[in-house]
């Protein structure tokens, strides 16, 4: 399911760290959490699958706006903004989501700034827009993929690789696998039926550095792509686990959150 989320800064001039993404997930857990513990504690500490393959299955958007940069931050230009959330949940938990944001309040902060929005409405959008057996989908904020190297890191791949594909398609195949909505024959039949094509643009993908928990011994840089679009062909099932969960890696702290063109 897929929220478009109104905001209005409550307080001028709002900045935003151009890392955002950390702290915006925190204050869409502290919202889940103020209403049910449990579904909140289940989103951030176990998610979806066994052991080390959890996917939370849950990302969002980057925050649309228009801003000016004033250093290391954004400048907003005005007080509205919109942001897309996604949950991968049964179409009855729509209502529940929805009150769940409704005038709440959105604060991200980090060490050197901090912006308060009011959630002035919530949206549910339709998840598919056609019943192509072909969609093409596009990155609405970067999208994360790579491949373990043989010390645990992620290498990670630019749409031109090619290996990306593939890389996205395993990371794909295994959020499904996560669900339990899948035996063994049906996943491995999917790998031979899924596939997905890199369009690139006249220009090259965008390429983005994102920090996560800047600051901290916690520290994480990963780099994600935008520019650039996805020409899938999959069954409904795997279009409606992208748009809710995303496509990549790290899809809870904002990244690979996707729109059908």
């Amino acid at each position: 399911m897929r929220f478009k989320l109104t905001l209005q800064a409550l307080h001028k001039p709002a900045l935003l760290p151009f890392n955002y993404q950390y702290p915006l997930s925190s204050a869409i857990y502290k919202i889940i959490k103020s209403a049910d513990k449990e579904f909140a504690a289940f989103l951030h500490n176990k998610g979806y699958g066994e052991g080390y393959k959890s996917f939370k299955l849950f990302t969002f958007s980057d925050i649309k706006t228009s801003f000016l940069k004033n250093g290391d931050r954004m400048q907003l230009q005005n007080d509205h903004a919109e942001l897309l959330v996604c949950f991968y949940i049964p179409e009855a938990a729509e209502n529940f989501i929805k009150g769940l944001f409704l005038n709440q309040q959105l604060e991200i902060a980090d060490y050197k700034s901090k912006t308060i929005f009011q959630i002035t409405q919530v949206e549910s959008l339709p998840s598919s827009h056609n019943n192509k057996p072909i969609k093409v989908l596009q990155p609405i904020s970067p999208l994360v993929v790579g491949r373990k190297n043989d010390r645990g890191h992620y290498d990670y791949r630019s749409p031109r690789d090619e290996d990306f594909e593939d890389c996205l398609l395993h990371n794909w195949i295994e959020k499904l696998a996560a669900t339990g909505n899948a035996d063994e024959d049906t996943l491995l039949n999917l790998r031979q039926k899924v596939s997905v094509n890199v369009r690139l643009f006249p220009h090259p993908p965008q390429s983005r550095l994102i920090t996560i928990k800047g600051g901290t011994d916690a520290e994480t840089k990963i780099r994600g792509y935008t520019k650039f679009r996805l020409e899938v062909t999959a069954p409904e099932e795997m279009i409606e686990l992208a748009l809710g969960a995303g496509l990549g890696l790290y899809n809870a702290q904002g990244m690979g959150c996707v729109e059908v063109v």
